[in-house]
Parts: C-alpha cells; structure tokens; sequence
C-alpha cells in the first residue's frame, strides 16, 4: 500500500470493478453484489466508543467507467417507526436514522466530500473541510433508492465520478461510512472514530483501494440559466408597485482534474431562506451565515481566515446592499499539496453607490500530515469618476494546525490593512491551541485587533482590543443513564492595547447528557463592561449609557434539551440577573413537533423582560417565529416561515415553494410581507418566481 500512514490505515475496503449492471430499486439481486466485499461490525462512536454497534450494518461498493455505486443494509429489529423527520435535501444529522460516508479523495485528511440518506430517502451531500466541517449547500448529480423491509433498510445510490474530483489515475482514496441509529441511540462507523469527534472526521478514516485505476476525470461543462420575474411594493416609502423580469445565468467548467471555474452573471439571490433573526441586546453587529450558492462551494478557501469574528472576507458584504453583476471564481487544487482560490465579482451602481469590484486571493498550502499555511489578498474598489483612491486592502496569512489524531488543534494568524492614508495600527493578529482527548478539552486564545484595522470585505465584530480567552472542561463517562457530565469554565477578558480593563465574561457550568439523548446545563455569569460609547441597550430609542461608564452584573441560566427522537422535542433556555444597572429575565425556547416524512413545525419564541432605571422604561419584547416545513416528496418542498419581531417593530411573512423538476433544476415561488406590529399596516411586499435548469 503505496504512502498510506494515517490512524486507521489497517482497515481497509478493497472495491471491485462491475462485471454486469447495477438497478437503483433497494433490492440487491445484481451478482456484482453477491461478489462484492463487505464494510460490516461498525465501530460505536457515541455514547461510548467502545465496542460494536447493536444493530448489524453492512456496506457494499462497485463502480463502472461512469459512477460509484453503495449498498447499505441497516439491520433494524427494534420495535416502532424509524425516525426520519423529512424528505428535505440535506437533513439535519441528529434528527433522522442515516447513513452519512466521506470520501477524501486527494489523501490530504482535510477536504473531501460527503454522501448519505435518511430512513425516508432523503439526499445528503455537501464539501467536507478543515477535516471535519461540512458544507451542505453544494449539490450533485447523486441518485439513490431507499426499500423498507420489517427488520431492516436498504439503500442503493450511485455517484458520478463527474460530480466529484480526484487525481489522475486515483486508484486509493481515504474513506468512511457511519450509521446514526436513533432508535438505539447509537451512532458508529465502519473505521473507529473517538467520540468527542463527528465520524465524518476525515483524521480517522479507513482506505479504499479500488481495483483499477479509476477513469479519468473528464472535462465538464454546465450551464444552469434562470428566468426570474416579480412583483415588489415598497408601501413605507409611498413607491408605485414594480414588475421585474430578468435572465442570468452561471457556468461551471472543469479545469482538469480538480480545479473548477465558476462564473455567473447577473446572478439573483431571491430564492434563498430568510435568516432566522435573534433578540439583540448586544452592542456589537450580529453575524448571519452565508447562503449563496454561488459563494459556497470550496468557501473554506475564502472563508476560514482568522476566526469567526475577526475574519478578512466575509462573503455577505457583496451583493446585498447592490445587485451583482457579473463575477468569476476559480477554486481546487493545484498537485497534491496546494489549493488555490481566485474570486472577481463586480457589482451594480445604484443611487447609493457607485460601481464596486472585489478580488480575493487565497493559496494554500499543507504541512505536516494535517498541517496548512495560507494566503489571502482582498481588494475592494470603488470605481468611477473622481473613485480612484476608494479602496480597501487586506492581506493575511495563516497557519492552521492539527496533530495526526486531531487531539491537537490550533491556528496563528496575522493580517493587515491597507486604505487611503494608510495609517497605522492596521492590523489583526490572533493565535489558538486546543487540546480534547474526549474528557478534558482545554482551549487558550489569544487575538488582537488594531484601532485602525478596516477590512470592508470581511467580518471584525470590534477593534482596538487585545483579548485572552481561557476556557476548559472536564468530561466523566459513566455509560449508564448518564452517558457524560461534568463541568466546565470560559474566562473572555479584553484590554486596550495598553492593558486597560475593558470587559470580560466569566462562564462556570455544569453539564448533563442522558442516554435518551436530552441534555441540561446550568451556569453562572459574570460580566464587567466598560462602555467606550454611548450604548442604548435596547436598541429602540434615543436612551444611552454614556461612554466611560462601567458597569458589573451577575446572572443565571438553566438549558434543558429534550430526547429529539419523539415527535414533540426542543430546547429552552432561561436567564435571570443583572443586566448593566438593572435586571432582566430572558426566556428562549425552540419547539418541534414532527409528523414524518411529510411536517415538521417548529416554534421559536424569545420574551425578554428588561428593567433598567430612568431614563429608561420597563421593556418587555417578543419575537416569535413559528415555520412550517411541509416535504411532499424528496423533489417539492413548501416553507412557511412568520418573524413576529416587538424590537423591529416588524412582522415578517416568508412563503417558499420549491419543485425539483430534475437533478439540481429548481422552480421557486417566493412570498414576503413585511408589517408594522404596532399598526399592522404593510412595509413592503413582494412575489418572486424563478426557474433554474441545470445543462450539462
């Protein structure tokens, strides 16, 4: 076995090239699988990783010049319905009993892709990086059937080699396949994985050695044009109603056998989900995910720079505040050790602004076994007449570090800025170790940013700090009705970079895991705050707490997970204590109730009882969000999603139809409304219907 020296390189899957044809219907009569090797005696994971799953699972692979073909046989003896909540693309993991695989096709146990499905039939597919993360907004050309037996579920899928890449003349990758048995409670996979780690951990995979070379990976070509029209009224601002119909379109070419170039033009966004808004009480901005497609395929090359508020690039500041014209992006990798990720995207003037372009510039490359340093460039430009000097520059360098078992993990980074005026104090610098051996996790963090550090293309939550960020936990696995508990202590602490007290959060708790799967916490926290501006903390009128005061409170917090597998299931979480120089109590709780495959309705409340002294009043605030998710079928999905909002003052109705008419070929039909609360009088209003066709 050529240059194989990962954990788990003795467990290996020899897979076998087909002789005949393979069906897709659930019923494995095909002589490829009677003579094909078996994946079977799945490692438990989770509650304990010891030992071997309750129920008996077996894998079976084979492939032709055109696909990889899987058959999974999930044994199934227990009593009552097994759990699937939907038939939605990309279902939650711990809400359903699945089979989710990894591939890490390039060998570098940090990137791969990942396939799977639920008991009702459900896809799963998404880009894994950073060894573990998953991307579930990218979509491929995957097909599987799923047949229910008494005692068992069977699955037969096929997956084009044109949907995902590998080097020329790939005869090994590195592979695993997991099983999440709800029913049991039991999660496992095929090569041992630590529990404190997903099972989709690419550090613990096995080896797959294939029996041939596999075929070489074509040129493809795609092309996936929209037509788009709509109706929009902006009632608040008095405006006329608005008819839109427009066409875009996005292309993505293969650039040998793992570079990939994307392009798009005149791309429209109107068919993504609605963020799920949150009570702010916070005085810095809040951070929503990104939910472009287009922006998210090899995102980790862009995205995963810094840390998760204080990052060079964040792809949201494009194209929400100014349509998009045009932009194109190369990703992939370049040999076995570099990756590379160019992005050039151009966006619209409009009354507000002028015409912008942003480049973003990303190499990377690995180290060590799972080791890597990385580059970035960004440049935003503002362009025009009398825009020559608008423009904002970040470069950054990172070093992102993980140990063979991943038992060690951390991260350097340094950043700068460049801007007109080039002042000083433009930087961003931050550093990170995590040791987690499955009971004690400990973490040191150390970041800091400077006054003048601008980065207009990224996220920076604050500036002007340095910050040290001690936290640990300690874990005891009993394996009885308790399968973890135990406590844990996080210590945030900012200064100036002069070392003068700003703020800090003192977090001591206490967790419990029972073995049906619900979970409590409860905790204490300590805040000091010395405000540095004026600060309304409830962010609805002209109020403040002036700069330079400071402020120290207490509060407490209970957390109580319900067992996800029964129909009615959710989280509530209350708070009671201080809060600046008064008191609040906040109650936040996410129900579900789930009738499968076919609803799944959730209700999200948060009530916030805020009690500050003169000259503040007595606030009470809502938001309410109930959604309904109505599945028809694996191809029609229907989302109903209301934000009732006091804060806002604002009632948000979203309506989602979505039809897949063909593999990753949409209709949508998208509703909104948006409402005063207090008067009930409509903001705006819109109706959107949009076409996708996938050509290749």
């Amino acid at each position: 076995m050529e240059n194989i020296n990962i954990h788990n390189k003795d467990f290996i899957y020899t897979v076998k090239k087909m002789k005949g044809s393979i069906t897709l219907d659930g019923v494995l009569d095909e002589p490829d699988w009677q003579t094909a090797d078996k994946a079977e005696n799945f490692h438990l994971v989770q509650p304990v990783d010891t030992g071997f799953a309750q129920q008996k699972s077996e894998l079976m692979l084979t492939y032709d010049d055109k696909a990889l073909y899987m058959a999974v046989v999930f044994y199934d003896t227990i009593p009552g319905k097994r759990i699937a909540e939907s038939f939605r693309r990309d279902f939650a993991f711990n809400n359903n009993d699945n089979l989710l695989t990894v591939f890490d096709t390039f060998r570098d146990q940090t990137n791969g892709f990942s396939f799977g499905n639920s008991a009702s039939g459900a896809i799963w597919d998404g880009l894994v990086s950073d060894g573990s993360a998953m991307n579930l907004n990218w979509d491929s050309k995957v097909e599987l059937k799923v047949k229910d037996y008494p005692d068992k579920w069977i699955t037969e899928m096929k997956i084009p080699f044109k949907s995902i890449r590998y080097p020329s003349n790939s005869q090994t990758w590195y592979a695993n396949f997991g099983r999440l048995d709800l029913k049991s409670n039991e999660k496992s996979a095929w090569a041992p994985v630590p529990r404190q780690f997903p099972h989709a951990s690419l550090a613990y995979t096995g080896v797959l050695k294939f029996d041939e070379p596999l075929p070489k990976p074509r040129v493809g070509f795609s092309l996936i044009p929209y037509i788009y029209g709509g109706y929009h009224q902006n009632f608040e601002a008095g405006e006329d109603a608005g008819y839109r119909k427009d066409f875009g379109l996005d292309a993505k070419v293969s650039l040998g056998t793992s570079m990939n170039l994307d392009l798009t033009y005149n791309p429209d966004f109107a068919q993504v989900e609605v963020d799920q808004q949150v009570m702010n009480i916070d005085r810095f901005e809040l951070l929503y995910p990104e939910k472009r497609q287009f922006f998210l395929e090899n995102s980790d090359l862009f995205a995963n720079y810094g840390e998760v508020n204080t990052t060079p690039f964040f792809s949201r500041r494009i194209g929400l505040d100014a349509p998009v014209l045009g932009g194109a992006r190369v990703s992939g990798k370049l040999g076995q050790d570099w990756r590379i990720g160019f992005m050039n995207m151009t966006t619209e003037k409009t009354d507000a602004f002028a015409v912008r372009n942003f480049t973003v510039l990303s190499v990377q490359k690995k180290i060590l076994s799972r080791s890597n340093l990385g580059f970035m460039m960004v440049n935003k430009e503002t362009l025009g007449e009398g825009a020559r000097q608008l423009f904002n520059r970040v470069a950054a360098l990172d070093a992102n570090l993980a140990s063979r078992d991943n038992i060690w993990t951390g991260k350097l980074f340094y950043h700068r800025s460049f801007q007109p005026g080039n002042p000083d104090k433009q930087y961003a610098q931050g550093a990170s170790a995590v040791f987690n051996n499955g009971k004690v996790k400990i973490e040191l963090r150390e970041t800091a940013v400077g006054a003048n550090y601008l980065a207009e293309t990224g996220f920076v939550r604050r500036r002007d700090f340095i910050s040290f960020r001690p936290a640990v936990s300690y874990f005891f696995v009993p394996n009885k009705s308790v399968v973890i508990h135990g406590p844990y202590a996080e210590y945030d602490n900012y200064y100036t970079p002069r070392f003068e007290k700003l703020d800090h959060t003192l977090d001591l708790g206490y967790k419990l895991e029972f073995r049906d799967r619900s979970a409590i916490a409860a905790g204490i926290r300590n805040y000091y705050i010395k405000l540095r501006e004026d600060f309304d903390p409830t962010h609805t009128n002209n109020k403040f707490l002036p700069a330079g005061s400071d402020y120290n409170y207490t509060n407490f917090y209970t957390t109580f997970t319900s067992n996800n597998r029964k129909p009615i299931n959710g989280t509530v979480t209350y708070t009671k204590g201080g809060f600046f120089n008064g008191r609040y109590d906040m109650a936040d709780a996410k129900i579900v109730y789930r009738f499968q495959p076919y609803v799944n309705f959730t209700m999200n409340a948060t009530y916030t009882n805020m009690r500050l002294p003169r000259p503040f009043e007595h606030n009470h605030f809502w938001l309410i969000g109930p959604k309904l998710d109505v599945t028809f079928s694996p191809k029609v999905y229907l989302t109903t999603f209301v934000q009732y909002n006091d804060q806002l003052n604002n009632t948000n109705l979203n309506i989602r139809f979505q039809w897949r008419y063909k593999p990753v070929s949409d209709l949508f039909i998208v509703y909104t409304d948006n409402y005063f609360v207090n008067t009930r009088e409509v903001r705006n209003r819109a109706l959107v219907l949009k076409m996708t066709y996938w050509w290749n």
